[in-house]
């Protein structure tokens, strides 16, 4: 379920996706998922360190600890995600946040760069529809079903 208002909960994605067309396409796939925690989107670097940070916009909202993963879109305006993942593995407070990739680059060189910058995994969108749902279906299983998240432990 994708909210702008802030749930607290163990267990949020953090979606950084400047796609529209990419944004409402995930959204369909965790609706026919049956995704029931908060999906929180950004647009951008700046907004996503805001959101992760409780700066900008975002400090008014209830802190809530950190999203238990991050999919992360590469190509972003402004600050792009290859530093959004850079800057969040440098973080004391963010760098145990597994940080999925998910875009539409190929680039081995950026493969490797994400890799060597701490990503979790490196994902390419799928451009056929069934099989995007199915991806992110493995992906959901994986890392919330089948990995312990540091969420996990909140009582």
């Amino acid at each position: 379920m994708y909210t702008d208002e802030v749930i607290p909960t163990h267990h949020s994605i953090l979606l950084i996706e400047d796609s529209e067309e990419d944004y409402q396409t995930i959204l369909w796939v965790f609706k026919k998922l049956a995704v029931s925690y908060p999906v929180y989107r950004v647009v951008d670097g700046e907004e996503a360190l805001d959101f992760l940070n409780h700066n900008g916009k975002y400090s008014s909202q209830p802190r809530l600890p950190p999203p238990s993963i991050i999919l992360l879109d590469l190509n972003l305006p402004g600050t792009d995600g290859r530093d959004i993942l850079y800057s969040l593995k440098q973080d004391e407070k963010l760098k145990l946040i597994p940080v999925i990739v998910l875009t539409t680059t190929n680039s081995p060189k950026d493969v490797e760069t994400c890799y060597r910058n701490g990503a979790n995994s490196y994902i390419l969108k799928p451009v056929n529809l069934e099989r995007f749902l199915q991806m992110l279906k493995i992906l959901l299983e994986y890392w919330f079903e089948t990995t312990i998240l540091l969420g996990d432990f909140v009582i």
